[in-house]
């Protein structure tokens, strides 16, 4: 027999028992014939046709496995992509006949393989209760593999991403099903399995044959594929199998790659991007980062994995080590896929969410903008600039009624004016309009220089449009309500968090608990709870103020707050700091805490590096318990993010 013929009878048959039937294990090939073009689809009888409606299948779990009708629907499942896989290997020996002999016998020979693993599937769902065709089919596999324009596409397709997926999924399901005692089911499974690993094998030989000789696997591999397809396809819904991987070749780099790389598989991703200079670029559309404020964009990108969902983008300006990636993995997290603006470009797009929506997020993700879903809430925006101004914090305590709060200064004289007009003996806070976490602030007092004093509030209103004047207050906790608002207008608490500041009210951590209060300090707890009624003020006050002041406005925000003594040494409130129309540090957090160990305490920082590398801290932990370091050490310029789970 020739290979053509049997290849025309796979492909082309309209019952099942002429596809399945196996033609011998060698066939000649001195007539391949006339290449053909694609059908639209390969023959079936009517009740397998395959259809974009087609069924797919939530996997069974261990406790799940002893049912016959819901292992019966798995193997209908995994039979049509065996099926499938039949055919399109029928079409590559159609489709391009002038391909090396070898080759061409190689396909032939794991044709016949996926002719036997379909018969096998379709008696043991046979035993099951289930005939082949009483489901839907999906057309998934034929969508995506069968436009392939020549053989390296069909290698990379199906060998090195489907077939490569297959080398988890059976192995972990055959011995899910052993466990449960189903060894009819494993031996299926196993078998497979076994076969799998030479078609990867195959497919790997003759990509490394038809590949740029310059490029690594990886690197060649990543750049085949074309979207929807992507490495992290080749990955099955089961546990990382790196040894099947070994067994078929695929050399170590390769597997330290794919075991990282992510993408959605099936939710419309979020868009993620970590712009912490929101303030800078808001104050002036010319700012220019300088060097630390670049190196802080580039260290902390990776903190979008505190915050981002599963199956989310991280749009981020230098990817991180394959290393690093792996130790995060290591750690618990679920990881991003991670993306440049182009690779993005044309790929529907479940919204855009950056750290903050000052000019530079606007800027950076416009073209992205007609990707986005309809109808989801994160479309691109826009934001008014004051809202990234300290005067948006004195304008939500005037709507809150609150008559101690600072002013808004826009001249040299107005700003000393306003410190002798808060204190008698002129001892003030000064902010920068534009600040943000802590910097951009000067102490004013008797014993200050003068000139000093004055030069820096006259570079400071040069600069930000004007400065805030605040009574300067003997601190004694530091604390952040974090919320979500909604499109609708509804503002939500996420939580409450307990800061960390130097003297001088800079960032330097958070800490967080599943109960806030059990971290204050008694007396300041008593005070709050008793005295100041602070969930009033954070559950219902604020929030409605928040969804005044900001209209239409969608995402996070934070309110700094402090408790602070008075002369007489009783306690006091500042129910409003600073109002952040931004993700805060705070906010990140909090989402590493609802993705740690339940019940524990987390404490979140940014350090400096030589500090980091001063205090020889040791990382490695874990979400479950231990400290993180979240981005690279090894690799970062100037700043460390740690996250301890205590």
């Amino acid at each position: 027999m020739e290979i053509r013929e049997a290849a025309e009878r796979v492909l082309f048959a309209e019952t099942l028992e002429e596809k399945l039937a196996l033609a011998p294990a060698t066939a000649s090939d001195s007539l391949p014939g006339l290449a053909i073009a694609m059908p639209e689809k390969p023959g079936r009888p009517r009740e397998l046709r395959i259809d974009a409606r087609g069924v797919r299948v939530e996997f069974p779990g261990i406790h799940r496995l002893d049912d016959d009708r819901e292992r019966g629907v798995m193997l209908h499942f995994l039979a049509n992509h065996e099926l499938l896989a039949a055919e399109l290997m029928a079409l590559v020996l159609l489709k391009f006949p002038d391909a090396p002999k070898e080759y061409r016998a190689g396909v032939y020979a794991a044709m016949r393989e996926e002719q036997m693993h379909t018969l096998m599937y379709v008696r043991r769902m046979r035993e099951c209760g289930i005939h082949f065709g009483e489901l839907p089919v999906n057309d998934y596999f034929w969508r995506t593999i069968a436009p392939m324009e020549t053989p390296v596409d069909f290698v990379t397709r199906l060998n090195l991403t489907f077939e490569q997926a297959n080398l988890d999924f059976s192995k972990h399901y055959a011995a899910l099903f052993r466990q449960a005692g189903d060894t009819s089911t494993a031996a299926v499974l196993e078998k497979i399995y076994q076969d799998e690993i030479g078609h990867v094998g195959h497919g790997l030989k003759w990509f490394r044959r038809w590949k740029d000789q310059g490029s690594s696997d990886w690197d060649a591999y990543r750049g085949a594929l074309h979207f929807p397809l992507t490495p992290s396809r080749a990955k099955g819904v089961a546990p990382f199998n790196a040894e099947g991987r070994r067994l078929a070749g695929l050399d170590e780099d390769f597997i330290r790659h794919l075991e990282v790389s992510e993408q959605s598989r099936g939710r419309t991703p979020v868009v993620h991007w970590f712009n912490p200079a929101a303030e800078s670029h808001a104050m002036s559309p010319r700012y220019q980062a300088d060097k630390g404020v670049a190196a802080l964009e580039t260290d902390l990108e990776m903190l979008i994995a505190a915050w981002c969902r599963k199956d989310d983008v991280a749009l981020m300006r230098q990817s991180p080590s394959r290393d690093h990636l792996a130790e995060l993995k290591r750690a618990g997290f679920d990881l991003p896929e991670i993306a440049s603006l182009d690779e993005l470009r044309g790929r529907k797009l479940g919204g855009l969410r950056p750290w903050a929506w000052s000019p530079d997020a606007s800027l950076r993700l416009k073209p992205l903008a007609e990707d986005v879903s309809a109808g989801v809430p994160w479309q691109w925006r826009e934001l008014p600039r004051e809202w990234f101004s300290k005067s948006i914090g004195i304008r939500l305590e005037e709507l809150l009624g609150l008559s101690e709060h600072g002013l808004i200064c826009c001249s040299v004289e107005q700003a000393l004016a306003a410190v002798e007009s808060l204190l008698p003996d002129a001892q003030g806070l000064a902010k920068a309009a534009y600040s943000y976490a802590g910097r951009g602030h000067k102490r004013i007092n008797g014993e200050s220089p003068p000139e000093a004093t004055r030069n820096w509030l006259a570079n400071v209103i040069a600069d930000h449009g004007c400065v805030i004047i605040e009574p300067w207050l003997e601190r004694v906790t530091d604390f952040s309500a974090l919320y979500e608002m909604d499109s609708a207008g509804r503002v939500e608490l996420i939580g409450l968090t307990l800061m960390e500041n130097d003297a001088a009210g800079r960032f330097l951590g958070t800490r967080v608990s599943p109960k806030w209060a059990s971290m204050l300090d008694p007396e300041v707890a008593t005070f709050l709870h008793r005295e100041a009624q602070v969930m009033a003020w954070y559950q219902e006050k604020i929030p409605a103020a928040l969804a005044t002041l900001l209209p239409g406005y969608i995402g996070p925000l934070g309110v700094d707050a402090m408790v602070y003594r008075r002369a007489d040494g009783s306690l006091a409130l500042k129910q409003v700091v600073e109002l952040n129309v931004r993700m805060t540090m705070g906010r990140v957090a909090l989402e590493l805490l609802q993705k740690s160990a339940p019940n524990r305490q987390g404490r979140f920082r940014t350090l400096r590096k030589g500090k980091a590398e001063a205090a020889d801290l040791a990382f490695g932990g874990s979400l479950q318990g231990g400290r993180i370091a979240l981005n690279d050490p090894a690799a970062a310029r100037e700043f460390i993010a740690v996250w301890e789970v205590i």
